[in-house]
């Protein structure tokens, strides 16, 4: 069950990414020196057709704000076209699993950020997503990659302990977000 997100949470994750934006090391000092993000991401979103290759972060930790521009609009919502911020620990966390598969895979994203309009009428639709999913805070994606087992893919995001993984073999892709880990 997910609760609403406090005020209080709100700001900590405010305060975390801009931190990450202005002290890459910060953000840095959370992985281990054998276990840093590539820094680079290709994604496709199977929605709207549209592929980003890029290189989002470079090797000091420091990030690219055009990038990072792009990656947001690629992810938004398919459905309102609204875009929101992508949470970078989520980014982090992608790039991470991909490092893992292998780097030069292009991700494909089923669903990154979702409005709360969409989010909505996928529950009207009896489709099940939480009434607070973290896809409304731009901290989750679905995810496979093309010529990967989705097995393959929730263990190499399991690997890393850094937020929640969900399994769905029926809908065809991999749940990630930043949130507290936690698998189902």
């Amino acid at each position: 069950m997910h609760l609403p997100t406090s005020r209080r949470s709100f700001l900590k994750a405010s305060l975390l990414t801009t931190l990450a934006f202005l002290h890459p090391g910060v953000a840095q000092a959370a992985f281990s020196p054998e276990n840093q993000p590539s820094g680079r991401l290709n994604l496709y979103n199977t929605h709207t057709g549209e592929k980003v290759s890029t290189v989002y972060r470079d090797q000091s930790g420091e990030y690219n704000t055009q990038a990072i521009n792009e990656i947001n609009w690629l992810l938004r919502c398919h459905f309102t076209n609204e875009q929101h911020p992508i949470d970078i620990q989520t980014l982090d966390f992608l790039d991470l699993v991909n490092t893992r598969l292998g780097c030069d895979n292009e991700i494909h994203v089923i669903s990154g950020y979702r409005s709360p309009e969409y989010n909505n009428r996928l529950r009207s639709l009896g489709r099940k997503v939480a009434k607070h999913s973290l896809h409304l805070e731009g901290r989750a994606l679905d995810i496979r990659i093309p010529g990967t087992s989705l097995s393959s893919l929730q263990r190499a995001a399991l690997s890393l302990r850094l937020g929640g993984v969900g399994y769905y073999p029926n809908g065809n892709f991999v749940h990630i977000d930043s949130g507290a880990f936690r698998t189902w």
